[in-house]
């Protein structure tokens, strides 16, 4: 299996910037995609981006331009890079691998709150 820890939520002014960090262990060669996924309190759990292992990236329309997924296979690690934050940003961040059998594994998500 695998175990994802995430590292880098906070509290941050709108406008600012924050990374997201998520390292994984344990049967890390099955991982194929890896993604942060996103929920504020009451709604649904959104996509925020993906990276593949070859590199490939997808974002939401409502993150695209501000925040830059990347992963460093070196280090069995992936980042979000957020920046130009808004409130509406404010959720808990999950980090999410997806092996090559397309099983999922999350992370304990990580709280991330933008204040004006």
């Amino acid at each position: 299996q695998v175990q994802l820890v995430e590292s880098g939520g906070g509290l941050v002014q709108a406008g600012g910037s924050l990374r997201l960090s998520c390292a994984a262990s344990g049967i890390i060669v099955s991982i194929n995609t890896m993604g942060w996924f996103r929920q504020a309190p009451g709604k649904q759990r959104e996509l925020v981006a993906t990276i593949t292992s070859t590199y490939g990236t997808n974002y939401a329309d409502s993150v695209t331009g501000r925040f830059t997924i990347s992963r460093n296979n070196a280090k069995n690690t992936v980042y979000l890079q957020m920046n130009s934050l808004k409130p509406e940003d404010t959720a808990v961040y999950y980090c999410r691998a997806l092996t090559y059998n397309q099983n999922p594994y999350w992370g304990q998500g990580t709280q991330v709150t933008v204040f004006s």
